[in-house]
């Protein structure tokens, strides 16, 4: 398991609180008079490479292990990559509620973590 680094903030777009049509997600400022793209530090962090999460962290699940997406009982032999990894099952949305307690079984028997338990 890697433990996580400090959350980066939420980027939201400039402005989405005062005006009703625009919604959350994030764009670039590009008005003449915009604060958020002048860099004031009182209007909230802008977009930047700096914060990426290191390579080890990319692509893992909040708790620090590796997800795997499950369609089958054949499937769990995944979960098992290298020995200081640790690997979780998340069981796909497609699968029906019958394979989805076998596969649930199963995993308990083998030590798995599921992510989405019913």
């Amino acid at each position: 398991m890697i433990k996580m680094t400090k959350k980066k903030p939420k980027f939201e777009r400039y402005g989405w609180r005062k005006k009703k049509k625009l919604n959350k997600s994030w764009r670039r400022p590009r008005g003449h008079d915009n604060k958020l793209r002048e860099h004031i530090a009182a209007k909230g962090a802008s977009v930047k490479a700096g914060y990426r999460r290191k390579k080890e962290e990319r692509g893992l699940h909040p708790s620090g292990v590796r997800e795997v997406l499950v369609f089958n009982t054949n499937e769990l032999a995944k979960t098992t990559l290298a020995k200081d990894e640790i690997a979780a099952a998340r069981i796909a949305s497609s699968v029906g509620r019958r394979k989805r307690a076998q596969i649930e079984e199963e995993a308990a028997a083998r030590g798995i973590k599921v992510l989405n338990p019913k």
